[in-house]
């Protein structure tokens, strides 16, 4: 996924509210950009952190500006890290088309945000004439507190649980259901659910995994340019 259009560099001030952030841009001027993340973003917001915004074209947006990037320290140096949650659902549509997921090859259709379950959608549907549909929810992942480690979630979300259940119900159905985290941090070697922080979204992952849902993990190659899938990591319990 390439940014549609060269990223703004500004060092952060604080993020407020979960979706503002005020920031300086190189010029010297503070702005308040939008935060297209609803999480706890633990580790990645610190006062004069170097942080990558994106400029909408739209003369009518009341923040024009939104957060992308941000240099992070998890122990081994800076790194850049994506902070926007809805760019993992094309990260992954982009991947599936040039068969980059091993584990989801073999479908000759890719269908998004389609309605299943109750009052949701389902962030992929890939299918094929010759094998049950395949049921892809995707979920952002940006916390790391152990070196190496990516963790979900970094806040409670009951919405998350609730989307495990249902990946549940449609495996009993006979289709194939997947949880695909996609890490937003480039040096995570693996993933983990952070259970001292939401213990129910614990629970409902072991309900899913216990039903037949599949999860498996990704890291992205980030670049102010863009970002990619990357490679599989091992879940560990």
């Amino acid at each position: 996924m390439k940014f549609a259009s060269p990223l703004v560099p500004a060092t952060l001030v604080k993020r407020y509210k979960r979706f503002l952030a005020d920031v300086i841009l190189g010029n010297g001027e503070m702005i308040t950009a939008h935060v297209a993340n609803p999480g706890a973003m633990t580790g990645l917001q610190a006062p004069s952190a170097r942080v990558w915004l994106s400029r909408s074209p739209s003369a009518t947006r009341k923040l024009p500006y939104s957060w992308e990037l941000v240099e992070a320290e998890f122990g081994s140096g800076l790194e850049l890290v994506g902070v926007n949650t809805g760019h993992p659902n094309s990260i992954v549509a982009e991947a599936l088309a040039s068969d980059a997921i091993p584990e989801l090859a073999g479908y000759t259709s890719i269908r998004r945000e389609v309605k299943y379950g109750t009052s949701s959608r389902i962030d992929i549907l890939l299918e094929n004439p010759e094998r049950p549909p395949c049921y892809v929810e995707i979920k952002n992942v940006h916390l790391m507190r152990e070196r190496g480690c990516a963790e979900f979630p970094d806040s409670v979300t009951a919405r998350g649980a609730k989307h495990l259940d249902e990946l549940a119900a449609i495996r009993a159905t006979g289709a194939r259901a997947i949880m695909l985290y996609v890490i937003q941090i480039g040096s995570a070697a693996s993933f983990s659910l952070a259970r001292d922080i939401d213990p129910a979204y614990g629970r409902a992952f072991d309900r899913a995994r216990s039903a037949g849902v599949e999860a498996i993990a990704y890291t992205c190659r980030i670049t102010v340019e863009g970002i990619n899938l990357a490679e599989g990591v091992p879940i560990e319990p």
